[in-house]
């Protein structure tokens, strides 16, 4: 099963996605994609690892070329997240843009029986933006339209509170 979380900043949305796993079968294993590069990177990253003490998780880090991530098979993967590795494929000069990220979520897909992305939605801030931020916001927007379409399950988080959008929840 393919299911896609979407919600804004501090929305709740990592949280439910883990809750989501912990519900499924299989090894869980947790992709993280971001990466570190500053102490406010470090502070987040430290949160999610705390946040998931306990629970099962298999953490592997992946910054870009999500499709070479090594799991086990049948694996439940939950994805943290599609914004991060987005950045990582569009900005870094090994990354693939999009098409990587598309890609990679195939590749990783083929290979495991549950996969839970988590990502961010991003056009409800009400600013104007241009130049590169505008060129992400517009990528992550058509990756996201491309998962939403894919997935059996798009799940919405506002206020810590899930909106299924598409499918049902297991």
């Amino acid at each position: 099963m393919l299911t896609l979380i979407i919600g804004g900043a501090a929305s709740g949305k990592s949280e439910f996605a883990e809750q989501l796993a912990q519900r499924l079968p299989g090894r869980r294993v947790y992709a993280a994609t971001m990466e570190p590069c500053g102490q406010e990177s470090l502070d987040r990253i430290q949160k999610h690892r705390c946040q998931r003490e306990g629970k099962g998780f298999l953490t592997l880090e992946r910054y870009r070329d999500l499709g070479g991530l090594e799991v086990p098979a049948g694996a439940n993967v939950l994805l943290e997240c599609v914004g991060n590795l987005l950045a990582n494929e569009l900005y870094s000069p090994q990354g693939g843009g999009r098409a990587a990220v598309l890609g990679g979520v195939e590749r990783l897909y083929e290979r495991c029986a549950h996969l839970t992305i988590v990502t961010n939605e991003v056009f409800s801030g009400g600013t104007d933006y241009e130049g590169d931020t505008l060129r992400y916001l517009r990528e992550l927007g058509g990756v996201n339209r491309s998962l939403a379409a894919r997935a059996e399950l798009v799940v919405e988080v506002v206020c810590g509170q899930a909106n299924v959008l598409k499918g049902r929840l297991p």
